[in-house]
């Protein structure tokens, strides 16, 4: 083959992908995991369990994966003050479920998934309305909305599209 063919052959290897939809440099997403502990909270352990898998139905980029030991996300009971989180935004923190709020009405599978949502990089939006999972106590013990709606999900999405290094982008050390 002359030097023509050749560089026809080459430049329909690189433009035949594309026309098919596929980018050279299309690879599958890293998932980045998250490992949550509910052992400090043993009376929450589903509800906790089901806010991580609400998460987890949402996003595609970071999982959160149930694991005692080693874990970086860790939640406890408390029975005064509010839930809270101690957290850099980014996959590390401490999570407490205020037993008192649960008592008050507030679902706890909220609670817990609201908290992950910190975690995850996103922050409160208490006068939003129940069906934003981070507008937290703000709707009233009547909403029970476990799960985050699109645009927290998207916010998450972009947050952690490139794993730690794009989650860093937003830090909080507490809230409440």
């Amino acid at each position: 083959m002359d030097a023509r063919v050749l560089a026809r052959v080459a430049a329909l290897a690189l433009v035949a992908p594309l026309a098919l939809g596929f980018a050279p440099e299309a690879s599958a997403a890293a998932v980045t995991t998250l490992y949550y502990s509910s052992s400090g909270a043993p009376d929450y352990l589903a509800q906790i369990d089901q806010g991580a898998a609400n998460w987890n139905a949402a996003v595609t980029d970071v999982k959160l994966v149930k694991r005692n030991t080693s874990a970086t996300i860790k939640f406890h009971e408390i029975h005064s003050g509010g839930s809270y989180t101690n957290t850099n935004g980014h996959g590390r923190g401490d999570i407490y479920l205020d037993t008192s709020q649960v008592a008050e009405g507030y679902d706890p599978t909220r609670i817990a998934a609201h908290e992950l949502g910190h975690n995850l990089g996103l922050p409160d939006h208490y006068s939003g309305p129940c069906t934003e999972l981070m507008s937290g106590h703000g709707p009233g013990t009547a909403c029970k909305n476990a799960n985050p709606d699109a645009t927290e999900a998207a916010k998450v999405q972009s947050l952690w599209v490139n794993g730690f290094a794009a989650a860093r982008t937003e830090t909080r050390v507490s809230v409440r």
